[in-house]
């Protein structure tokens, strides 16, 4: 008698390979097992960019997106929170604050910046930062929030804990940054930041786009195993 196609991955298979391959960022690479206090994140822009990179949602690998058309450039590292997307439970957040009803997720993973002191000069590269807020942005009518938060232990920004630590010239510099950097010369879009929210409204973002996550990739897991 044949023997039955046992197609689940050996154990040790599975360690040999990611030890090869690049882990995919948005879905190989663990939040961390103290988040949402403390999160993992992977990094695709520093302030020294001069051009738009983001990940590329197949591949994984960063790609350039488009030069920036003016003179802003992100004002902190920027990337964003691996295995989180933007779906209905943080649309329905996004709702219940602002009464916007006919807003939907973006379909991307949370977007983070991290204040630091030091001077970290390439993206691609992961992280641990302490959210300490965020703002509540809706970009052509999706939900495409911005946590706020600080590289972890960092020795100028580590003692912040909320949002109204964090200095409001650092705050409006963040704010300015997002509401402009996707803009093109005779392009017009509707973008606007709703609330600007502190720690505890973080986390509750995080973790609706973890169960988010979980809604729409349930069985990725097991997929990757076969």
């Amino acid at each position: 008698m044949a023997k039955k196609n046992n197609r689940m991955m050996d154990p040790l298979v599975g360690k040999l390979m990611g030890l090869r391959y690049k882990s995919h960022p948005w879905h190989g690479i663990d939040l961390g097992d103290n988040a949402p206090d403390v999160v993992t994140c992977f990094i695709e822009m520093v302030p020294t960019d001069t051009v738009k990179y983001e990940v590329d949602k197949v591949s994984g690998y960063l790609k350039l997106d488009r030069p920036q058309k003016y003179s802003n450039v992100v004002p902190a590292l920027y990337g964003f929170l691996p295995q989180t997307f933007s779906g209905e439970k943080l649309a329905e957040l996004a709702k219940e604050r602002t009464g916007m009803e006919n807003v939907l997720g973006d379909g991307d993973p949370l977007d983070i910046c991290i204040l630091t002191e030091k001077e970290i000069t390439h993206g691609d590269i992961i992280v641990e930062a302490k959210p300490i807020g965020g703002f509540r942005m809706i970009d052509n009518n999706e939900v495409d929030d911005k946590i706020i938060a600080v590289l972890n232990n960092d020795a100028v920004y580590g003692g912040y804990n909320d949002i109204c630590d964090c200095p409001p010239l650092v705050i409006d510099r963040l704010k300015h940054y997002f509401l402009t950097y996707k803009d093109l010369p005779g392009e017009k879009r509707h973008c606007e930041i709703t609330h600007v929210y502190g720690v505890e409204e973080a986390h509750e973002t995080i973790k609706r786009s973890m169960d988010d996550y979980s809604d729409r990739f349930f069985n990725l897991e097991a997929l990757l195993k076969m």
